[in-house]
């Protein structure tokens, strides 16, 4: 087991130099790193090998295989993604409120990082890169623990970006590798080194963690997505969004799980719709209505409930709109759902309705994602509402503090004069600020 008291002291000394270091700083590391990972790509792409080979060997399910793979593809991906990144404004130093209390007394609300963060994710290496560059654009340093399918792929990624920051002058301990479970379990126990730590994975999982640590944790859970399909919807538009939220990418948190019909458009569009999911070799699972309506697997009460990530959906006949809202905050994860209508009012009560981070109209529930939303890439997708929801980009890794610039103000001044203040709007940045105006 690694000394991880160690790990994460070197993780808070370089988060001190991280917090207080340039954008330009920041962009360079992640030019950098851009730079290794090509320069060492066969590297990469070699270590992958062999954890595609090893589990192959132990028969892990192909949709996973499909995450864990990382080859020429992905690798153009996460450069694309790092150049994506390197164009966003610094989020740090960022003033949010500026006010005077009284004449010479002056408050400034600025944004800065939260520190150490400890991300436990699934077998998928691109997320190292991806959670690894936002960290270090964001100021903060951070303990990575992928899943042991990617263990040698982890490792290969690991070192190209501890190389890239060690290129930028930037200190490499920002971003470090834990090997094991027991890892994890020590990291739980760090909680005056660590600030956060955000669990990716099952409900059970998120829930673990939250148990065995004093540690703030954000949960990034299960991804049980639903397409309701309203009794006004447009069939074309129906079978294309229900068929791409389900088998775009079966493997992610964002694919559809269960698809919901108005029981009004269901002797129409089902028959269609299980053709086209079934084309696609997706299992299909209906309740009774569905089973009415198209040959299908009868669905239990429990698969309204499980994430399936893989060529698997349910479906759902539903009299309503308000059934189908009601079914979605019961048994949904508030990660993303969506509905197809033709119907603006319809569509609006969905939208206010479903207590969901991402809720969408006519279109894919597949468009969850960070890098879509402009975010340059995400740590992952939150689905509680404290502090971040939806895709976790560079905003949700910052916080605040409050600098107040004064010229010798007490507090008995103050009292003896009546607490004199003005609290009058300053609209001006931070002078104390290391951001440049130009990043402003």
């Amino acid at each position: 087991m690694l000394d991880l008291h160690q790990m994460a002291a070197e993780a808070r000394d370089s988060f001190y130099v991280l917090a207080s270091s340039s954008g330009d700083a920041r962009n360079d590391a992640l030019r950098n790193m851009a730079s290794v990972l090509s320069e060492r790509a066969e590297e990469v792409f070699a270590a992958n090998r062999e954890d595609m080979a090893k589990a192959e060997e132990c028969h892990l399910a192909a949709p996973l295989l499909h995450r864990l793979k990382f080859g020429p593809e992905k690798m153009d991906q996460v450069v694309r993604g790092l150049g994506s990144l390197q164009s966003l404004p610094d989020p740090l130093g960022t003033t949010t409120l500026s006010t005077e209390l009284v004449p010479g007394l002056e408050l400034y609300r600025v944004t800065c990082p939260i520190g150490v963060v400890g991300v436990i994710f699934e077998s998928r290496p691109d997320a190292l890169v991806q959670i690894a560059s936002l960290c270090i654009k964001s100021g903060n340093a951070v303990l990575l623990k992928g899943g042991s399918e990617a263990m040698r792929t982890n490792a290969a990624l690991c070192d190209c970006i501890r190389e890239a920051l060690r290129r930028s002058g930037l200190p490499e301990n920002g971003v470090q590798l834990l090997a094991s479970r027991e890892d994890v379990a020590a990291m739980l126990k760090e909680d005056e080194l660590i600030d956060l730590v955000i669990p990716r994975g099952s409900n059970a999982f998120v829930r673990y963690i939250m148990d065995n640590s004093r540690i703030p944790v954000l949960g990034h859970s299960d991804g049980l997505c639903h397409v309701y399909i309203d009794r006004d919807a447009d069939p074309e538009t129906a079978l294309r969004v229900a068929v791409d939220s389900k088998t775009q990418n079966v493997s992610v948190c964002n694919a559809a799980e269960t698809i919901l019909v108005h029981e009004d458009i269901a002797p129409a569009i089902l028959p269609a719709l299980v053709r086209k999911l079934q084309e696609k070799g997706v299992e299909v699972r209906g309740d009774e209505a569905v089973q009415r309506i198209v040959p299908c697997v009868p669905a239990s009460e429990a698969d309204w409930s499980t994430e399936y990530l893989d060529y698997i959906v349910s479906i759902k006949v539903v009299p309503s709109l308000q059934d189908a809202v009601t079914h979605i905050n019961r048994f949904g994860s508030h990660h993303t759902d969506a509905v197809v209508t033709k119907d603006r009012q319809a569509a609006a009560d969905f939208l206010n309705r479903v207590d969901s981070a991402g809720v969408y109209w006519n279109v894919s529930t597949r468009f969850a994602d960070g890098f879509v939303y402009g975010f340059g890439a995400e740590v992952g997708i939150a689905t509680g509402k404290i502090h971040a929801r939806g895709p976790m980009g560079l905003e949700g890794l910052t916080t605040y503090k409050y600098k107040l610039l004064g010229s010798g103000q007490t507090m008995a001044e103050m009292k003896a004069q009546g607490s004199p203040y003005t609290h009058l709007p300053l609209h001006k940045a931070d002078p104390t600020s290391l951001r440049k105006e130009t990043e402003k």
